[in-house]
Parts: C-alpha cells; structure tokens; sequence
C-alpha cells in the first residue's frame, strides 16, 4: 500500500501552479517591524544551508539570496515533491534614515535575522527655541490706570 494516494487532478493543479510561478523567481516570507531604535527584519529560509544566504545593500535595497536544494538518492521512490528548491531572493527598499553601515544579520532554526539601526540624524529630537530681539517691558504696580490722570 502507498504511503500517499494518488490524485491526478490534485497533480495536475501543483504542475500548472508550479508552472505559472517559475515565471517569476522564487521568494520567501518576511516579517519586518522597528523596535525602538532599529529595524528588524525576520525571513523565513527553513532547508537553506547558511553557506548559500548572501545579503547586499545597494543604493537604499537590501538584497537577501538563498538557495535550498534537494536531490533524491539513486533507489529513492519519490511519492512527494512540493518544497520549492533553487535560488530564491527578496529585495526590500530602504529609507534613508538608516544606519546601514550597522546591519548586522544571524541565522537560527530555519530563520535569518536582519537588524539595522535607525541613523542618530534621523532620530527624533528636541529643539530649544532661542528669544532673541526682544525688549520685554514690566508693567509697575505703582503706574496708573489708562485714563486716569491725577492733575
């Protein structure tokens, strides 16, 4: 007895998906969110062997690459085969407020981890304001009131 049933139509369905994506290149799920002052960006690469993931940053896009591949052995039965495998990439623009010379990024349990601080001169900030020409004058208790004169 087979481990899976075979149903032609549902093999049909992931050749035509399949088919209709390798016209674009394969890409990966992301997660991404600032966390006080940094950017952090969470991307799914389960499989990935972390010698094959590259990250470039170029003109405000962070490029991440990977590949995944898998080859069955000579005697396998192949009764499964719905993991994607090849090159995958994800580009992200960037603002320009951040500090990308500080990119920093870790792999762990299937998940690679891209964090960038947010620039000092894009950080909020306080600005005192500065009186300047201005000649303040005190009104003297002793003076008196508008219209009253005392002659």
């Amino acid at each position: 007895m087979p481990l899976i049933r075979f149903d032609p139509f549902r093999e049909f369905d992931r050749m035509f998906d399949q088919a209709m994506n390798q016209a674009r290149k394969p890409s990966f799920p992301m997660d991404a969110y600032r966390h006080g002052d940094t950017i952090v960006a969470h991307f799914d690469l389960p499989g990935v062997d972390p010698a094959s993931i590259d990250i470039e940053y170029e003109r405000q896009t962070l490029t991440v690459s990977a590949e995944r591949s898998w080859q069955p052995t000579e005697g396998d039965q192949l009764l499964a085969a719905e993991r994607v495998h090849g090159n995958f990439q994800r580009q992200i623009l960037l603002g320009e407020g951040l500090d990308t010379e500080r990119l920093k990024a870790s792999y762990e349990h299937g998940v690679l981890t891209v964090t960038i601080p947010v620039a000092e001169k894009a950080k909020p900030r306080k600005i005192d304001v500065e009186i300047t020409g201005s000649e303040q004058k005190s009104i003297n208790a002793a003076s008196e009131p508008v219209g009253t004169s005392t002659s």
